[in-house]
């Protein structure tokens, strides 16, 4: 590949970098295809998507993390008179 310089930018080097990120987009597009039709799934046997989703971001999370989350909201829902069981 031999690059020419257009405007002091290595045409062929960019135009590489740019193919690669369209490639890993139409990849991430086909992940999240694939992960929305496992949530329809999912929700066609009767479980919440909602939910679901909330226990993925949560099992990201570290656990310092999330406990110090929880007591927070905790503490926001109590305050607000909202009662946490």
């Amino acid at each position: 590949m031999v690059d020419v310089e257009a405007g002091g930018i290595a045409a062929d080097a960019l135009k590489s970098f740019i193919e690669r990120i369209e490639r890993l987009e139409e990849e991430k597009k086909a992940l999240a295809d694939d992960i929305k039709d496992i949530y329809a799934e999912a929700k066609s046997t009767g479980f919440d998507p909602k939910i679901m989703r909330q226990i993925v971001r949560l099992r990201k999370m570290d656990e310092n993390d999330r406990q110090e989350q929880e007591a927070l909201l905790d503490v926001y829902t109590h305050a607000l008179g909202m009662i946490r069981g």
